[in-house]
């Protein structure tokens, strides 16, 4: 946050303003509303297509082995540093991958972008969802939007309706709302 705010290049307070859309590969006109939404359509498919993968493979189960157990993983012979190391890196890149969309869409980069309350907005996002699964995220982010859109006309009174949402949801959906229903219907989301 205090490098965005002093680095020069990024205008401190003021962000990054005017970002043209231009074109993408020279071909896709990012100006036209519905080819911005099916690029970024395509590239959340793609990020969300990645994460699927990825959780689903022998890298991905070495990871939960060291979310649950990292001594045994390493007695295993696994070497979890570097694991964590290349899961830290995958995680920022589409981290970078889907700023790198937002800006496409808002034409700017701005501080709140890189504010801490964004990243506790995003974990609020995975909690209301279902942590530990994969469509949790995506639908607290529906949520959560979808609530600071019908609530914008509270004005700052919609952290705290948020929080009351939020409290509420963590002790009536103690797995989050995905989490609920795939233990409802017995399945894996």
């Amino acid at each position: 946050y205090f490098i965005y705010l002093q680095t020069p290049f990024t205008h401190g307070e003021d962000g990054i303003q005017g970002i043209p859309q231009g074109y993408l590969f020279g071909i896709f006109n990012l100006a036209k509303p519905t080819v911005l939404y099916y690029v970024i359509l395509v590239g959340f498919l793609g990020g969300f297509l990645l994460i699927f993968r990825t959780i689903n493979s022998p890298f991905g189960e070495v990871l939960k082995a060291i979310r649950e157990n990292e001594p045994r993983a390493i007695s295993l012979g696994y070497k979890t540093d570097q694991y964590k190391l290349l899961a830290y890196i995958l995680s920022g890149t589409l981290a970078g991958f889907a700023g790198s969309l937002k800006v496409f869409v808002a034409q700017n980069a701005s501080l709140t972008d890189v504010h801490w309350t964004m990243s506790g907005e995003i974990v609020l996002m995975t909690l209301v969802g279902g942590l530990g699964t994969v469509f949790g995220p995506v639908v607290g982010a529906f949520v959560i939007i979808a609530m600071q859109q019908y609530l914008a006309g509270f004005g700052q009174w919609v952290t705290v309706i948020q929080g009351v949402i939020f409290v509420v949801c963590v002790l009536t959906f103690r797995r989050g709302i995905v989490g609920e229903i795939a233990r409802r219907f017995n399945t894996h989301l």
